[in-house]
């Protein structure tokens, strides 16, 4: 056995074995939990905070997300709010991140040279720089792609639930509830058809509890979801104090206007499935019908006229 097998074969080993560890912490309960397990008690993991696990995951994670993780303090901004657009608030969801770019970056292009060198097939060096760069650049743009899959998903969760949210809102406040009454009372209600809406808006609420100012407090719900709809109605709220201008009024008119952009949203994806269709139809479906329809014909044709072409001849 050579020496690149056996070194192929110290990785993989490892890490599956950290895999298996990870899967066993994850499965394993601490002695708080077992205990209120054992008095017919549950707790909550993310009201507790991280699990001792997930503490010591973060600290080996350190050392390598500091190879990728920005210094700059603007762009370490702009990276958090990215994290908090897809709903991940702690302080350590960066430091896992980078940490799992930097080790994707370096390990799957080792994985790829071992397992290429390894192989009964052989490839050039041209051949084998090409893959193990474009193993680099899978698992430098891979996390990038989950990342930005991951928030396009909740922002559609909260564009399709806003405009309900936003009705309830304004149902509560012509009842006479004042405003921040009305959010803790739209938050209770959504969450039956959007659970991320509805801690957006319970966290808005324990801001303004906690003594947080209401101009503060939305600027902060618009910045954590990065909606454009939930961003115009933040700058329409504060002006609205501002002023002393109906908020019922205001709310009924921006109520309006995102249920016509959910409905023109809704025509214009209805309006892209002929022309989504249109190449399945040419490539896969025009042709199998051809087969279908036609291959008889090309039967026909090929017993009778060709014995009857070669008689002529």
């Amino acid at each position: 056995m050579s020496i690149l097998e056996i070194g192929f074969l110290a990785f993989i080993f490892c890490i599956v074995f950290g895999f298996a560890l990870a899967g066993l912490r994850m499965a394993g309960t601490t002695p708080i939990k077992g205990r209120l397990d054992a008095v017919g008690a549950t707790v909550d993991t993310a009201a507790t905070g991280p699990s001792p696990w997930m503490t010591q995951v973060v600290e080996l994670a350190k050392p390598i997300a500091k190879l990728s993780l920005p210094d700059d303090a603007a762009e370490t901004s702009v990276v958090r709010a990215r994290f908090m657009n897809a709903g991940f608030r702690h302080p350590w969801a960066p430091i896992i991140f980078f940490a799992a770019k930097t080790f994707l970056s370096l390990g799957l292009p080792l994985a790829v040279f071992f397992g290429l060198s390894i192989s009964s097939s052989t490839f050039g060096s041209n051949s084998l720089l090409m893959y193990v760069l474009g193993a680099a650049a899978v698992g430098y743009y891979l996390p990038n792609i989950i990342l930005k899959n991951l928030t396009q998903r909740r922002q559609r969760e909260i564009f399709e639930s806003f405009p309900d949210a936003l009705d309830l809102l304004t149902v509560c406040v012509e009842a006479g509830l004042g405003m921040d009454a009305a959010l803790a009372r739209v938050a209770n209600e959504i969450g039956l058809k959007s659970r991320i809406l509805s801690d957006e808006l319970n966290l808005v609420t324990l801001e303004l509890r906690a003594g947080s100012t209401k101009e503060k407090a939305l600027r902060g719900l618009a910045m954590r979801t990065g909606v454009e709809d939930v961003d115009a109605l933040v700058a329409m709220l504060i002006q609205a104090e501002r002023f002393g201008t109906s908020i019922s009024a205001s709310l009924r008119v921006q109520s309006e206007q995102l249920r016509t952009k959910r409905r023109q949203r809704a025509e214009e994806q209805a309006a892209k499935i002929a022309l989504k269709l249109l190449f399945p139809l040419i490539f896969f479906i025009f042709p199998s019908l051809l087969v279908v329809l036609m291959g008889p014909a090309f039967i026909q044709i090929y017993r009778v006229l060709l014995p009857t072409f070669s008689g002529s001849n």
